[in-house]
């Protein structure tokens, strides 16, 4: 018996290969296929099936291409409707791999079609629970995601009260929880950085599988929620209703393009300039215009969210060697519309004698000297990260909102702008360049390195109410 987790750090996402006897299952698969393919062929098992815990918001699976290269039969759980071929299994059916046996159990609540998958062995033994976003290590799924639904997130909050109740928590407590996401996810609110656990240990720790009432489990889990990024509805409807192949997406997007091409599709496509080395090289010098998403930072999770059209035309910077990576990435959000990448980066674009901006910063220390004679300080931290602690003389532009409030400010004003650590700031700082601002100051380290300095202990606050 073989159940391997492949975990992707950068969506905090898990999905699962099981084996036994020459065949295999595969559960909430990326969208490229090779990871799968090798796994496959290295174990010379054959894929009989691909299970989808529910249509996922927050990535485009890879189930319709790694099904045309198998053959594997899709499965979804009761409520599930697809565009394409697909078997809607029926709660409580149970499905073989060699010995082992998968039963689908249908636990509605973070949408409808939400599905846990139990794995019993030779004996009828629970293994373990393969659970998507029904229960996480630590937090369950966000109510709010069901596609096209009447119900409300109070509604589906009260499901999930139930679902956990009749079909988790009876399971014996030495059952492994498999979820699909960890700490980084918007799929949840404060999911453990622990990528599985014993049921046991979660009855024990986690705080919706506590004895509450229901209409406390349902308050508790609709309590400050963030708005779900915008490209969540669209990546759940791609993995509904289909999408391109994956092979011919890389291949359009992996094209190396000299200063002049560049220039030309930029101009005759409208095309957006991602640039995704680090936030320093940006800072150094970068195409005007160009927004800046970091590949080393939450690169997914930022582009569907600041990138509100999944298919406008991207043309790339990237760090040499990753540019392949750069287009896996963004098709993995449902970003399929790349149109090639700047060969030899901003470096041939200086060559070109083509125009380059470059960052202000300036390092925490003169930012802090400074204070008493500085005014306009965004913090785009999340409105969270600013209540626990934040500099008193801030403004809180969150960046998950900034097409809100960038066009509220005097372009004329001078700005310095941090995040936590310089990743988000830096971003922010692209928009804004973007929209016409001038006078921006990047603060190096964010708040992790301003607060780290004792003379910056008397200018911070917080406004957490302490229980």
């Amino acid at each position: 018996m073989n159940i391997h987790q492949i975990y992707t750090n950068c969506l905090a996402q898990g999905a699962y290969y099981i084996s036994h006897n020459g065949e295999a299952a595969i559960i909430d698969p990326l969208r490229e296929t090779t990871p799968y393919l090798d796994l496959l062929r290295k174990n010379k098992d054959t894929l009989k099936y691909i299970f989808e815990t529910h249509f996922h918001a927050d990535f485009v699976s890879g189930h319709l291409d790694l099904a045309k290269e198998t053959g594997a039969t899709i499965v979804f759980g009761p409520n599930a409707h697809t565009d394409y071929a697909s078997y809607i299994a029926h709660d409580n059916e149970e499905f073989k791999i060699g010995d082992l046996t998968i039963r689908a159990l249908h636990t509605p609540g973070h949408t409808l079609e939400s599905t846990t998958y139990l794995l019993t062995d030779a004996q009828q033994k629970p293994l373990c629970i393969f659970t998507g976003d029904t229960l996480f290590i630590g937090d369950v799924g966000r109510p709010d995601l069901a596609i096209k639904s009447n119900l409300t997130q109070e509604d589906l909050a009260g499901m999930l009260y139930e679902s956990l109740r009749s079909k988790i928590m009876p399971l014996p407590d030495d059952v492994i929880v498999y979820p699909a996401h960890g700490a980084g996810s918007a799929c949840g609110k404060n999911m453990s950085k622990e990528t599985s656990d014993t049921l046991g240990h979660q009855k024990k720790t986690n705080y919706a599988l506590q004895n509450i009432s229901k209409q406390e489990f349902i308050t508790e889990l609709t309590t400050g929620i963030l708005p779900a990024p915008q490209y969540f509805a669209k990546n759940a409807s791609l993995n509904k209703s289909g999408y391109q192949n994956y092979d011919a997406v890389l291949k359009k997007g992996s094209v190396a393009l000299t200063v002049k091409e560049f220039e030309s599709i930029r101009e005759k496509r409208n095309a957006i300039l991602l640039d995704v080395r680090t936030s320093a090289d940006f800072a150094r010098g970068h195409i005007p215009g160009a927004l800046f998403i970091g590949l080393d930072g939450q690169f997914a999770p930022w582009v569907g969210t600041l990138i509100t059209d999944l298919n406008s035309p991207i043309l790339l910077i990237t760090p040499e060697g990753r540019e392949e990576e750069t287009v896996m990435r963004l098709a993995r959000v449902g970003y399929d519309n790349c149109l090639g990448y700047l060969s030899g980066g901003v470096k041939s674009w200086e060559l070109a004698n083509k125009p380059v901006e470059t960052v202000m910063s300036i390092s925490p220390e003169n930012f802090i000297d400074k204070l008493t004679i500085t005014k306009n300080i965004l913090d785009v931290r999340k409105p969270g990260e600013f209540e626990t602690s934040h500099l008193k003389v801030a403004t809180n532009a969150p960046l998950d909102f900034i097409s809100d409030w960038v066009n509220t400010l005097d372009r004329s004003n001078p700005y310095l702008v941090h995040c936590a650590g310089g990743y988000r700031s830096m971003v922010a700082i692209s928009i804004m360049l973007a929209n016409g601002f001038k006078n921006l100051t990047d603060v190096q380290g964010g708040f992790g390195a301003i607060s780290k300095l004792e003379k910056a202990s008397p200018e911070i606050v917080s406004e957490v109410v302490s229980a």
